[in-house]
């Protein structure tokens, strides 16, 4: 019997993989060589059963009052949803002709509503416009997460975000309570250390921008509703802080 599959370890702009010892500069690769796929990260997570590795170390976010300064970049403070026009990105050409102006962008828009919901130490998310069911973070280290208790969490940790590269996405609180949104500019070489924590007190939404990092929204306690309304394709790419960093991202909530 073989070895047991390893995760990849990286450091700054490299990694190097333990199972099968091949370096280089992105783990995320489509053919894993040999019988090695310690380090294939091209098929979806399971989001309700991630098997994250023990003893995660933890990165701290900075965490910012969100404003129309400062998501510059990002995206947009929204205080009714009703005027925000969801961004859809055309359909890129496979080759050096066009694609036609009046096609590649028709599908347009889906929307319903996002709820997350903390039990215990463990924050779910559940995603109606797109049918999606996650576990968006822990209080505690995945290991020592309680999902039976009902304890207000003291923080949050992260361990997967997302980009959408076909459309932008609208996050409205149904209930003026306050909530987080981890964010992190465009890039597929993004690190643990380029998000940043937004904290919103209620009032307004947030437009998201194509191609920016987040990963849902991030209640403080119990159960909150957001309207949530995004490009129908739904393409995602994914980064997977736990098995590409060795880490989770935190902030403190409230």
């Amino acid at each position: 019997m073989g070895q047991p599959a390893q995760r990849c370890q990286r450091k700054k702009s490299a990694f190097s993989c333990l199972t099968c010892g091949q370096t280089g500069g992105r783990p995320i690769i489509s053919n894993p060589i040999g019988n090695c796929t310690a380090h294939d990260m091209t098929t979806a997570p399971n989001y309700l059963k991630p098997d994250l590795p023990p003893a995660l170390r933890v990165v701290t976010m900075p965490v910012i009052d969100a404003d129309s300064r400062a998501l510059q970049g990002y995206g947009l403070l929204i205080a009714d949803p009703a005027q925000c026009q969801v961004e859809i990105v055309r359909w890129p050409a496979g080759g050096w002709r066009k694609v036609d102006e009046d096609t590649g962008d028709e599908a347009g828009t889906t929307e319903g509503v996002f709820i997350s919901e903390w039990q215990g130490d463990v924050l779910y998310g559940r995603n109606e416009a797109v049918g999606g069911h996650y576990i968006l973070a822990y209080a505690q280290l995945p290991e020592n997460s309680d999902p039976g208790h009902h304890r207000d969490p003291h923080r949050m940790l992260l361990w997967h975000a997302n980009y959408h590269p076909d459309g932008g996405q609208l996050f409205f609180p149904l209930e003026r309570r306050p909530f987080m949104v981890p964010l992190a500019l465009a890039g597929d070489d993004v690190r643990p250390e380029d998000f940043v924590c937004f904290r919103f007190d209620g009032s307004h939404g947030l437009y998201i921008h194509p191609n920016i990092w987040h990963e849902g929204v991030f209640g403080f306690s119990g159960t909150q509703r957001f309207f949530d309304k995004q490009g129908a394709v739904h393409a995602r790419v994914s980064v997977d802080f736990a098995r590409e960093f060795g880490c989770l991202l935190g902030a403190p909530l409230g």
